[in-house]
């Protein structure tokens, strides 16, 4: 059922009062800063909110969000908030979360035309590109792309620790640390893919940058 306008602003209000009731203060204390212990960069799907789907509050998570959570290395958006998460914020930890069924992936697998959407998409059939032989295997469709979503976390993970900055961080100190989630629509579980990168290590060598 789709929403007016009006309702958004009377859920706005219900919630500043559901919030107030139970936490006096939230509202003060939320102006004074904010200092996050996590970046997300997620999917901007409706359906896939990270406050919500973690339970937090507003404060707790610095987010960036776009189609398929991509790590675009030319995308200035994504990388002003990255820097301004690791510089200014200090985060902790950096999730890229991505989620199964993602429009974008399944649209980036097929050969169809999606007009100015494309040009992004492509970032996303490189990735296919490079797992094609493992992707290929998987004879059902719904099950290639649930692997497509999770190389896809992957890769956009692996992303990350390529930017410069964020070596410097590492070089620096502990933090932060890249890992890589996929959220499921089905029964609104995450799943942690086991990435916790907080070197270059893993990278290839023309990757690792002279910090």
């Amino acid at each position: 059922m789709s929403q007016s306008i009006k309702e958004l602003i009377a859920g706005n209000r219900a919630w500043v009062k559901e919030v107030t009731e139970s936490q006096p203060d939230f509202f003060k204390q939320l102006a004074e800063g904010q200092s996050p212990s996590f970046l997300w960069i997620g999917c901007s799907d409706s359906r896939v909110p990270a406050t919500e789907i973690t339970k937090t509050m507003p404060g707790a998570i610095f987010v960036q969000r776009n189609i398929a959570n991509m790590v675009v290395h030319t995308d200035v958006n994504l990388l002003s908030v990255v820097y301004y998460a690791v510089k200014v914020l200090k985060v902790k930890h950096i999730i890229v979360c991505g989620h199964y069924g993602c429009g974008g992936v399944l649209a980036a697998m097929s050969n169809k035309k999606f007009g100015f959407l494309d040009n992004w998409l492509m970032n996303i059939k490189d990735v296919y590109r490079h797992h094609e032989a493992e992707l290929d295997a998987i004879e059902d469709e719904t099950e290639r792309g649930d692997r497509f979503v999770e190389l896809n976390v992957l890769e956009q993970a692996q992303n990350l620790s390529k930017i410069s900055f964020l070596q410097e961080e590492w070089e620096n100190g502990e933090f932060p640390y890249v890992h890589g989630w996929v959220y499921s629509l089905k029964d609104g579980l995450i799943k942690d893919l086991k990435v916790s990168a907080n070197s270059n290590a893993d990278l290839d060598k023309i990757f690792q940058y002279d910090v």
